[in-house]
């Protein structure tokens, strides 16, 4: 079969389905296509709550429906080979794809070090985005007491908060001191660690794992000094690779962590190709050095640029860069950061101060589901520019730390946080006279005058 299309995008989850449908927004004339293996992608950030707070993946699933009120055609199938030169795409199905621009936006894989020993037995699992196998994975843990999680990043403890909630007897890995340390300052870290603690997650941090055990299914995992942690399962949370194998294959560059390369419109070296999502290369918003961050939120972003970009280039419509916004919650209590955090900003050659405000997230304080809330700025002593910033609190602090995104990513500095004006409401937010947010910038504010 030979199908001609304006537009084909090669993926089909968020950073695919909003590549497309922004695509069709700003050029409406123009056919656009996805193909993707699955016939339901699920929602990638969503996947550790399969283990407890969903009933299961079907909870999980980006809707198609978002896709076709769009305009946007889908295929269920696998793209195996690209032709930069003919401009076509081969799919598994024996398709035959001619298109006019092409977007890449084949996510990411699970990461299996290859130094580990042990990693092929039975139930040693990874978290793929793949709705089956996941699935599957829910229905193997139902029977397993003892799990072993390697990897202390957000995928790794959100899902050690999950399977915590079944009583099971749960083990956290960890080679850094602290989790999330990759995401979080000291405090937020150790704040973390005495939730999880208390949830009754056993907790191993600054601890390396040496080999996994098992005679065919696993019984164990080794540390290196020596100690064995019993387990029916592992689950390896060692982060993620881009999924490249299509684009290397078609001899579309990559760079040195294997993503594909790209300007800031998320074009390759071929202006007729794009790339977006866990696959496209990534760079740092303020020191422009290349990274391996991969988020749902900067894939989406990408996306829209590159849909908006197709045909018709716009420097008001640039990628300037990942600036790393995170939020979880564990045990209830919201954790997020954005922009560089403070031992970050130091290593990378900045001289920095930093303030501190706790507020709550309600006034008065005697409303029920009054949340006490914490932020942290970082700030260049020098420019006074917002570098960084973290919160830890309710749920509203996850919509806190976007406005702390939008503060670092317009380069505003202290003084212009100082003389925002906010919107606040007994029920909605904490009080004009004692906000969080402008209490930690005056904090910074105060430091600086002396």
């Amino acid at each position: 079969m030979k199908k001609e299309i304006d537009v084909l995008v090669i993926g089909g989850s968020a950073a695919g389905i909003v590549a497309a449908t922004t695509g069709k927004a700003f050029y409406p004339d123009k056919q656009v296509l996805i193909v993707r293996k699955e016939a339901e992608a699920v929602v990638p950030c969503g996947i550790p709550y399969i283990y407890g707070t969903l009933k299961g993946v079907e909870q999980n699933v980006i809707p198609v429906s978002h896709i076709e009120q769009a305009g946007v055609e889908l295929m269920i199938d696998e793209v195996v080979s690209i032709d930069e030169v003919a401009k076509t795409a081969r799919t598994k199905g024996g398709a035959e794809i001619c298109y006019d621009k092409l977007v890449i936006a084949t996510g990411s894989v699970p990461k299996v070090p290859g130094w580990l020993k042990g990693t092929e037995l039975d139930n040693v699992f990874t978290i793929p985005k793949d709705r089956e196998y996941l699935a599957a994975l829910k229905s193997r843990l139902e029977t397993c007491s003892k799990v072993v999680i390697i990897g202390a990043g957000f995928i790794g403890v959100e899902i050690a908060d999950e399977l915590g909630k079944k009583a099971k007897d749960i083990t956290l890995v960890e080679v850094l001191p602290h989790v999330l340390q990759m995401a979080f300052d000291e405090e937020l870290s150790v704040r973390a660690e005495e939730i999880l603690t208390a949830g009754g997650v056993k907790l191993r941090l600054e601890e390396k794992v040496e080999e996994i055990e098992g005679n065919g299914q696993v019984a164990g995992v080794c540390l290196s000094g020596g100690e064995l942690l019993e387990a029916d399962a592992v689950i390896l949370a060692t982060g993620y690779l881009p999924n490249t194998t299509l684009a290397r294959d078609a001899g579309i560059k990559l760079n040195e962590f294997g993503a594909i390369r790209v300007d800031e419109y998320m074009r390759t070296e071929n202006k007729d190709v794009f790339a977006v999502g866990d696959c496209a290369e990534k760079f740092s918003f303020f020191t422009r050095i290349a990274k391996g961050l991969m988020l749902a939120s900067t894939a989406c972003s990408e996306a829209r640029i590159a849909g908006m970009n197709l045909y018709k280039l716009s420097r008001l419509r640039t990628f300037g860069g990942t600036m790393s916004i995170f939020s979880t919650a564990i045990g209830g209590t919201t954790f997020a950061a954005a922009g560089v955090t403070e031992h970050v900003a130091i290593e990378r050659g900045f001289d920095v101060v930093t303030g501190s405000a706790e507020g709550i997230d309600k006034h008065p304080g005697t409303l029920p589901g009054v949340s006490k809330q914490y932020v942290k700025l970082i700030v260049n002593r020098e420019s006074g520019l917002v570098l960084g910033g973290s919160v830890i609190g309710g749920a509203s602090a996850g919509e806190l730390i976007n406005v702390i995104g939008v503060i670092i990513e317009n380069m505003m500095t202290i003084h212009s946080v100082l003389t925002l004006q906010f919107g606040t409401h007994p029920l909605l937010t904490g009080s004009p006279t004692g906000y969080p947010l402008i209490k930690a910038a005056e904090a910074v504010a105060k430091k600086l005058r002396y």
